[in-house]
Formats: structure tokens, sequence, C-alpha cells
């Protein structure tokens, strides 16, 4: 069977998304209590004596996702004889009321707590060294163990060469071709549909016929992607190890962690040095160094926020081209470290006090997207360090952006943030203002498994101030790249939510140069299900509502103005 995902509106996962009357009773308490001091906000507050914006509908069209839109049409297109899976309650036979034979047992109370422990306990070993010689021995890592801070802060020079890397180019855009001729199978009856290679194996599968790994880069597409992979592993080991390096057991007091919580994080420095020394093995000699970066932390809070927006914008950016490898050997590795690097930042949204994964599906974002977030933090690398592809996008900024920090993060002020940069986290307010020493349910923010908040950081119908920058600026390492929008971007008409299986777009309401608003869009990934935007969202101005999947995404650069996150969980 052949799904397109083209045909109709209907059966699109990246529908737009407009604004219902349904979410106005949202508005008001989203309005700012004043007009920007920037100015080009003037118009903000006058939608709320009446009529709705220009752009908005009264009803609400929700997109689908990528698994339900395609099986939506599958009936359409299936061969003959098929269909799509049933549909199946949660009430399965057997487990009705949640009946078992533990439901009704009464927990022991707790009345001897250990205090001596006794000696060591004895058992049969033997001394066992590592190998250090032949098949079984440990590769060297590439990164030396730090044992102090780093010189960190801005590039100050001048750059000797600007710009991406590039050559010649084919096309300003990728045309929007049907699907690939060869992807017609269908399984009409659950059974095997072909001859099997050996037993218990089914037929097909890439690299399963035993021919010999090879866990080197196959094309400039791989190259640039591992590259860029391995820019960002470098950041991660620094920063992790600068924050224990930098700040004192009181520090992490304050922000609510104890010694063991920054043990955790050296830990996961050191998982980092694995991290680059993998990728750079599946480069070779041309591996760029480690780098000398300018954090947008003073303290130990703002230290683990910065982290987990990081560490997001980290993972995301590879699953956005990890199946996209031409090197299947290189993707499997880059998999097995990506996993971890989730579940960084599962941990440091939970010394955030964030909820530590509000999200049903990760996301994943083009590379371009992933190197604009980060090259503004790295401010320069060694002489000949290889350089990057990839684009850099003008910097969209949320000016009322959620600070994480209040018990109250609506009543975020405008850009309570560190600085500028899109990445940066958010200032800790004053005592009387701050969420991460109170102790009641729902207003709590200090370190936690998990928190519930009263009061969420966004929701549907918020008014979403943004501000851009005009393309042009100097970013990255030695100020050495220049931002740009897309090769055939006009004029930015929508906000692109890029989150979990789903891209929605919602109109822009521009209201002075480079300043305008949105509204944060209703919508889940399956019905009665997960809200789309939630965790930490990708946000982009475009020219355009063209329709795209996770697969494909890549596709809106060209349309894209500016490029931001938001902080929706």
């Amino acid at each position: 069977m052949s799904l397109c995902l083209h045909t109709t509106e209907s059966i699109n996962m990246y529908a737009r998304i407009v604004v219902s009357s349904a979410l106005l009773s949202g508005f008001a308490a989203a309005a700012p209590a004043a007009q920007n001091s920037k100015g080009g906000w003037g118009q903000v507050l006058s939608i709320f004596e009446g009529a709705l914006p220009s752009g908005y509908s009264a009803s609400a069209t929700s997109g689908a996702s990528a698994v339900s839109s395609a099986v939506s049409s599958a009936a359409a297109t299936a061969p003959a004889g098929t269909g799509v899976a049933a549909n199946q309650v949660g009430d399965v036979s057997g487990y009705s009321n949640a009946n078992a034979p533990y439901a009704s047992e009464t927990p022991t109370p707790l009345s001897v707590v250990p205090s001596s422990f006794g000696l060591d306990s004895q058992i049969s070993a033997i001394h066992t060294p590592a190998p250090s010689t032949g098949l079984y021995a440990a590769d060297t890592q590439r990164s030396s163990l730090p044992t102090g801070p780093t010189s960190h802060g801005p590039y100050s020079g001048k750059p000797t060469t600007t710009g991406a890397v590039s050559t010649i180019h084919a096309s300003a855009t990728i045309p929007t071709l049907p699907p690939n001729p060869t992807a017609t199978y269908y399984n009409t009856n659950g059974k095997l549909q072909n001859e099997q290679p050996i037993p218990y194996t089914p037929a097909g599968g890439l690299g399963t016929n035993g021919s010999l790994p090879r866990y080197m880069v196959e094309s400039d597409f791989d190259y640039e992607s591992i590259t860029l992979g391995l820019y960002q592993e470098w950041i991660e080991l620094d920063v992790f190890n600068n924050g224990v390096a930098t700040f004192s057991d009181e520090d992490w007091a304050a922000a609510g962690l104890t010694p063991e919580d920054v043990s955790l994080i050296q830990f996961m420095a050191q998982q980092e040095q694995g991290h680059a020394t993998l990728l750079s093995n599946m480069l070779g000699e041309t591996a760029p160094p480690q780098c000398t970066y300018n954090y947008p932390y003073t303290n130990a809070r703002e230290f683990v926020d910065f982290n987990q927006i990081l560490t997001r914008f980290g993972e995301s950016g590879v699953w956005g081209f990890i199946n996209h490898l031409d090197s299947r050997e290189v993707g499997q590795l880059l998999a097995q470290s990506i996993a971890t690097e989730a579940r960084q930042q599962m941990i440091f949204r939970q010394m955030s006090g964030l909820h530590p994964m509000p999200v049903w599906f990760e996301t994943g974002i083009p590379q371009s997207w992933a190197w604009t977030f980060l090259a503004p933090y790295i401010s320069s690398c060694p002489e000949n360090t290889t350089r990057l592809a990839w684009q850099n996008f003008p910097a969209l900024h949320v000016a009322n952006q959620a600070n994480i920090n209040r018990f109250s993060p609506n009543d975020t002020g405008l850009f309570e943030r560190t600085d500028n940069r899109t990445a940066s986290p958010a200032t800790v307010p004053a005592q009387s203002e701050s969420c991460i020493n109170v102790n009641t349910t729902g207003y709590s923010c200090g370190p936690s498994v998990a928190h519930n908040r009263s009061e969420p950081l966004s929701f549907a119908g918020k008014q979403v101030l943004l501000e851009w920058d005009a393309p042009g600026q100097p970013v990255g390492p030695n100020m050495s790249y220049v931002t740009a929008a897309g090769g055939v971007a006009g004029a930015p008409k929508f906000v692109a939510w890029a989150n979990q299986l789903n891209l929605t777009y919602t109109p822009l309401t521009v209201t002075g140069a480079n300043t305008g608003y949105t509204f944060q869009p209703n919508g889940s990934v399956y019905e009665g299900g997960a809200a789309i935007v939630n965790g930490t969202t990708f946000i982009a101005l475009t020219d355009i509502d063209m329709y795209l999947t996770p697969f494909n995404l890549s596709m809106i650069n060209p349309h894209v103005v500016a490029l931001g996150l938001y902080q929706a969980g």
C-alpha cells in the first residue's frame, strides 16, 4: 500500500490550527500589563475590546498526527480486502475495575529503620584486572578529565573567515514529490509475505546481509550532521564540568541541590567524554576539537535551566537527522548515545522543578535549527577547526516567555531572561515571588522527581509577544558565521509550532518593525490525548504554511524568517 499524506487537507498531519472562540476565555488573563518599552505592540490590547483579530476563525481546525492521518486514509488506499486496525477501548476483558489479588493488601507499617550496618559482606571473588591490550581492551578517549573551570567569555577578536561551508547548489528549494515508488509493502493478513533469509529472521531490513559494518560517515550529509553533533557533545562536556567546578556547595544548596546531585552532573560530563570520542572516531582526523564557550548563567539555578534547554535541542537535533543518514552503522551508535542524552534532559528538567516528560513524543528538528540555537554560546574555536555547512537563522524572541522560577508564571514580565540569546535561562525573581523554596503542592518548583503546577507555564489561547532579529548578524565561533533568513522567505505571515509529531501554524499579527504577536494554538496529538504544545517547543516565523511531517520537516528551511524556543511546560 502506498499512503499519501498530501491528497486532502483532512488527512494531513501538519494542518493549520486557528484559534477557536472557546479559547477566548483565556485571552484576557494573558494580556501584558503594559506595552513593551521597545515598542511595536501598540495594537496588542485593542483586540480584547471586541472582535477577534484578523486571521482568526471562530471555529478551530486541528491537525492530526502522522500516524492517525495515515491510518485515516488507509481504508481508501489499502489493497482490496484490507482496512485499518480496529478500534480498541481501554477496558480489556479480565481487567475490569482493576481487580487484582493484591488490591486489598495493607502495607506493613514502617517501624524499624536500620541505623547500624555492620561489616561489609563477604562474598567469593578474585582479582580481575581490565584488559589493557588486545581485542577487549578499551580504546583511548579523545578528551581528558578536567580538574577545574576552563576559560570562558565572549569573543573579542575579528573573524578571518565568515559564513557557512558551501559549494554550488542545484536549487533554492527541495521539490515536493509523491511517495517513493518502492514504498509499496502492506501486510494484509499478519503473516510473513516473503521467504526468510534464515530461521526466525523476516525478510527485509538494511545492513542485515552479513556485510561487515563500517562505522564511518558515508556522505557530506553524514559528515556535516555528525560534526554538528560533535559540536553539541563538546559544549555539554564543558558546561557540565564548568558548573561542577564553578559553584560551591552553598550555591547548589540555594538551588535545592545536594552533593549527590552534583555528583550526577559530574557523571553526565563523563558520559560526554564517551560521546565526543565516539563521534570523533566516526569522522576521522578532521573532527573538530573542543572550543571556548560563553555561558548565560550566573547561579546554579540558571545553570540547570540552561542545561534542560541545551539538552532539549541537542537531542531533538539528532532525532531530526538520524534516519536520513547514509550510514546505518553510524545511526546505530548515534542512537545509543542520544538515548543517554534524553535521560540527561529529563534529569535537568527534574532539577529545574519541571515535569520530567510532559509529552508523548519527542520532537525532531533540522540541523540548521539545532545549529542556530547552539552557535551563540560558542565564543571561539582553535584555528583550522572544521566549519559547518548548516544555516544560522535570525533569532526569534518570546518577550513574555514564562519564567519557570515564579510560583505564578503568568505574572512573568517582559524579557525575564538572563540575556537575549534564544536558549538562555529564566532569571530568578525576588524570594517573595519565587517558587524555588515553596513547599506547597502545586506551587513548588524546587528539584523533585515530578511536580504538577496549579498554574501552568502557558496555555492554549495565551497571547505570545514576539520580536525577531534582522538577518546579517555575526554569530557563533569567532563570530565567523552570519545569520540569514531562508533563501526564498518573504515577509513573515505565520508562526510554525514544531512539537511532538506535529507542525502547527498560527497567524502572525505584525505590530511594528520586527515585532508582532500570535496566540498559542490548541490541539492534541491524538483526539483526547496530550496537547501538542508542551515542554520546550520550537517556533519559527515563516512566509508560508506548507504541510510537512517529521521526516521532511527540513523542507521548511527556505521559508524560515527567524527561529526561537517556547517554554510551555
